[in-house]
């Protein structure tokens, strides 16, 4: 996943993008989405049948502000300058990722089948289209939880995944 975001990362229709919104790493910023990602989890954990969506937003929300507070790589180093590409590379990255997984998955023994609740229509493969939104902050999580671990293992500025050159 983080190859293909790199592979996205190199276009130029990536390298051309506007600044954005700017979501930062101030203090406020980052003790809310401390709060709404446990908040996600807890209502998830509740009320799983109505919050099924937040299992992939709670853990990003949870990770990115501790990346911030120890000094880890976050995505939120770029977007508080309005820098979105790492966003869009890591989300078009997955998203081709997540085809293969799925074309994969479509013709093995045993296989996953999906039922996306609400949204269990034209499916591409086995999965419901709106199923593939799932692997956007999948993407997120996968970028925080590995900086959280180079950073835990001492290297808090680890080039090893390169989205954007700095």
């Amino acid at each position: 996943m983080f190859g293909s975001a790199e592979l996205f990362a190199s276009f130029d229709f990536v390298k051309r993008l506007k600044s954005g919104l700017r979501i930062g790493t101030d203090q406020r910023t980052t003790v809310t989405f401390f709060i709404l990602g446990w908040l996600m989890l807890a209502l998830l954990l509740i009320f799983p049948k109505i919050f099924f969506g937040f299992i992939w937003l709670s853990l990003y929300f949870i990770l990115e502000p501790i990346n911030v507070w120890l000094g880890n790589r976050s995505l939120a180093n770029w977007t508080a300058k309005g820098d979105w590409r790492p966003v869009i590379s890591l989300w078009l990255g997955v998203l081709l990722t997540a085809f293969f997984w799925e074309m994969w998955n479509y013709y093995a023994y045993p296989k996953w089948i999906y039922h996306v609740p609400i949204a269990d229509w034209f499916h591409i493969f086995e999965m419901p289209l709106l199923g593939y939104g799932g692997y956007l902050p999948f993407a997120l999580e996968l970028y925080a939880l590995y900086h959280l671990m180079i950073g835990w293992s001492g290297d808090k500025s680890s080039d090893y995944i390169k989205i954007m050159p700095e």
